[in-house]
């Protein structure tokens, strides 16, 4: 069965085998599959995603407690907010393509739902509250180590990345630049905005995004690595 072999891969890059596997199969289930398929409402991933959000909020508040001793209450929350919010999640879910293994609508598969952040991000929610449910706050801390808050200079150059690439350019290189609206597609409800970043009239970096906000960050990331590989840095303060 296509769904099972998809379930075991999925399983192999999570690196947790499930004992049950409907768990993964529901947190992958989006609504509008169910809607079309005249399923149960409660079996998509949106319990899954309440519950691996509380999940996801223990486990990354406990890490940055400890990580960073001398911070404040109310910069560790901003901290925490930077983290766990929809286009960083949907930046880490990237890692495991989990919107290849998302079960969709023919409407939203046709919409761009598997590239959407707001599907990817909550989806990654959901497998974290799976994983829970199945084995355990222990195997569900492994997975948020491993996927959330891993490799975070890389990821917080992200979550950052329009406010490190202001800094850059005006600050550094003592230019100015700008974000382009190229492209808005999709039904009023669910668009999708694709944004250039513009320097001298150069492209350093496209991205799309469900709200303009959300693709210029990803504009943003994307002029980051450019200027990088350029050779040039912004500062850390």
């Amino acid at each position: 069965m296509r769904d099972g072999y998809e379930l075991k891969t999925l399983e192999e890059r999570i690196g947790y085998r499930f004992r049950e596997i409907r768990l993964l199969k529901q947190a992958v289930t989006h609504s509008s599959f169910i809607n079309e398929q005249k399923i149960n409402r409660t079996e998509d991933y949106e319990r899954l995603e309440f519950l691996g959000d509380a999940v996801l909020e223990l486990v990354s508040s406990e890490f940055l407690f400890h990580e960073h001793r001398l911070l404040p209450e109310g910069e560790l929350t901003k901290l925490r907010a930077s983290m766990v919010c929809e286009p960083a999640l949907a930046f880490c879910a990237r890692d495991l393509e989990l919107g290849s293994f998302m079960r969709l609508g023919k409407g939203e598969e046709l919409t761009g739902g598997r590239e959407r952040d707001s599907i990817t991000s909550d989806a990654m929610e959901a497998v974290i509250g799976a994983i829970y449910l199945d084995g355990g706050m222990e195997p569900a801390r492994r997975f948020i180590d491993r996927f959330i808050l891993s490799d975070l200079e890389n990821k917080r150059l992200f979550y950052d990345s329009k406010s490190n690439l202001q800094e850059l350019i005006q600050g550094v290189l003592k230019k100015e630049f700008h974000y382009e609206l190229l492209e808005e597609s999709g039904p009023e409800h669910s668009k999708t905005f694709a944004v250039e970043v513009i320097m001298e009239d150069k492209s350093l970096g496209r991205g799309l995004g469900r709200t303009k906000k959300a693709a210029e960050q990803q504009a943003a990331y994307e002029a980051l690595l450019f200027l990088k590989e350029q050779g040039y840095v912004f500062k850390k303060h």
